[in-house]
């Protein structure tokens, strides 16, 4: 923020380790040129424990073949061929654990057909898009023997996709071996094509810059080193140095394999972050009583007053801190999230009445609880029965009851139901800790809080309408999240008067069904998109009908 020179948050500072990072090497060449076969000699290198093949086109299929080299040492990792599931193939290899002490290596054959299927994907789904189009317009289709031109904002998704590969393979411990196709093709100059050839990897632009290493094979046991990152090795600047017998093994002693980092020393960037620091500065506008309203005496869920590390205790405290804040507890649970990362709550275990979780899965079910509050508040403005009479005492004692660690055991053994109030906090405990429960949505979609709505006057509903005013509701959550918006957001053109009546509240949800299925068909979701175009209103099943949708989507994009 301009204008502010001391830092705003404990930073660490330390020395550097002087280990490389598990090498990522990049080896390409035409067709034909071994490159496949050097792989699989390579496995033989007594530096690695094990190796996982994940073979992806099936234009070559020599993964089985060179099983026979002597002293090949792999598992094929299978697949059905799409990009989930490779995907998952590749979580499954770096979730392998260490063989005989040693390290295991990856071998991706191919990255080449791999970018050609995200690309393929898009060509696919850009023409669908342009039919739709041309149905929309009662227009005629696109020529089906003429290519369709691909939106930026689907090469941005097949970037998108690509990137989720590479991510996982930077969470190896060992080294990954990705073969690439190479074509000559005509070097250009000032935007003009010339005489000259140059050599041209296939595979997404930016993969050069991603790897440690670049091995170029020209022909049969003709390579080339033409990238490196490394100072165990003596390299000339400024051209590529022909590898004599070459092989994966002599590489990665080159590399300095045998004594690099456990894991690759890097900060993924965390452009998702935005975005809650901008709910975070449009939270105290749809509140009542704002954030900055808060005691003096209350302090804020930053980091400045904690040790670098989490620890347990910690966690369930701030979780606590923040469930007993009268103010925006939800803006502070966010916070906490936004504050110390999900992969870091993930990893800090504490024990509460529905049993032992990790601190961001309470979290979750805090936010589900408080929207629970709120949506009890607005039936209750409906039957003039306030949500506090509804729930009994239970409701008044206070937040749930969470302890740290995960050999303590919680204080109530029984769980309670899914809806009902959380008990409330011992009070002989020394730091009873804030409320947790098993994580029912994706970190990526927290629940929306409910918008506040004036309390007035209305006739009992009969419970068929509660039935559909609920699945209505439901309905108007989805659409929320699906928009990337509250539901306080979504809603506010028909609450500012109070609370919507059933039938205004059904026109507003069916006015927004087409808006919600172009996101979803614009997110490739296309199935979804026309069962919920076709959903009855209101869908007693929304939310289930969508699920899948939600948990699919990625917490650290």
């Amino acid at each position: 923020m301009p204008g502010i020179t001391a830092p705003q948050r404990e930073r660490r500072f330390r020395k550097p380790t002087g280990l490389p990072n598990p090498p990522m090497i990049l080896l390409a060449g035409p067709e034909k040129t071994g490159k496949s076969r050097i792989a699989a000699e390579g496995t033989s290198s007594d530096l690695i424990g094990m190796t996982y093949w994940i073979e992806i086109g099936g234009s070559e299929g020599t993964a089985d073949y060179y099983g026979r080299i002597e002293g090949a040492r792999y598992e094929i990792v299978e697949h059905d061929g799409t990009y989930q599931d490779i995907l998952d193939a590749v979580r499954a290899a770096v979730s392998k654990p260490p063989v005989d002490g040693k390290r295991n290596m990856i071998v991706i054959d191919n990255v080449s057909v791999l970018w050609d299927m995200l690309s393929d994907e898009q060509a696919l789904y850009a023409r669908r898009r342009a039919e739709r189009k041309a149905q929309e317009n009662r227009r005629r289709g696109p020529n089906p023997d003429l290519p369709v031109t691909v939106d930026p904002d689907l090469w941005n998704r097949a970037k998108d996709r690509w990137g989720e590969i590479l991510w996982l393979l930077r969470r190896h411990s060992g080294p990954t071996l990705l073969l690439a196709r190479q074509e000559l093709v005509t070097a250009f100059e000032n935007d003009k094509p010339t005489r000259d050839k140059t050599r041209k990897i296939k595979a997404e632009k930016n993969l050069p810059a991603a790897v440690d290493a670049i091995v170029e094979l020209h022909a049969l046991g003709e390579a080339h080193l033409t990238g490196v990152r490394t100072l165990h090795w003596e390299v000339t600047p400024g051209q590529s140095e022909r590898f004599e017998n070459f092989s994966i093994d002599e590489l990665l002693r080159r590399l300095g394999f045998e004594e690099a980092a456990p894991a690759r020393q890097v900060t993924e960037v965390r452009p998702e972050a935005y975005l809650n620091e901008q709910d975070h500065q449009s939270a105290p506008q749809q509140n009542q009583r704002p954030q900055q309203q808060r005691p003096q005496g209350q302090q804020q869920p930053t980091r400045q007053d904690q040790q670098p590390m989490l620890t347990d205790t910690q966690a369930a405290k701030l979780v606590r801190q923040a469930l007993e804040d009268e103010n925006n507890p939800e803006a502070r649970l966010y916070a906490i999230r936004e504050e110390w990362g999900v992969r870091t709550l993930q990893q800090v275990i504490i024990s509460t009445p529905w049993g032992k979780m990790s601190a961001d899965a309470a979290i979750t079910r805090s936010l589900t609880h408080i929207k629970a509050l709120a949506r009890q508040k607005l039936q209750g403005a409906g039957t003039g029965t306030s949500s506090t009479e509804q729930q009994g005492p239970r409701q008044r004692s206070g937040p749930p009851t969470v302890q740290a660690g995960p050999d303590r055991a919680p204080e109530h053994h029984t769980p309670p139901r899914e809806d009902a109030a959380p008990p409330p906090p011992d009070p002989q405990a020394e730091e009873p800790p804030p409320g947790e429960s098993p994580e029912e949505t994706s970190a990526a979609e927290e629940p929306q809080d409910v918008p506040p709505v004036a309390a007035r006057a209305k006739r009992a509903r009969s419970k068929g309408e509660e039935i559909a005013y609920a699945a209505l509701m439901d309905e108007a959550e989805v659409q929320a999240r699906t928009k990337f918006i509250t539901v306080g957001e979504h809603l506010g053109p028909i609450t500012a008067d109070g609370e919507p009546g059933i039938a205004k509240l059904r026109d507003f949800i069916k006015g927004h069904r087409d808006g919600v299925v172009q996101v979803l068909e614009e997110d490739g979701q296309v199935e979804l998109a026309a069962a919920y175009r076709a959903a009855p209103m209101p869908d007693l099943a929304i939310k289930k009908r969508f699920a899948a949708y939600f948990d699919s989507a990625p917490a650290d994009r």
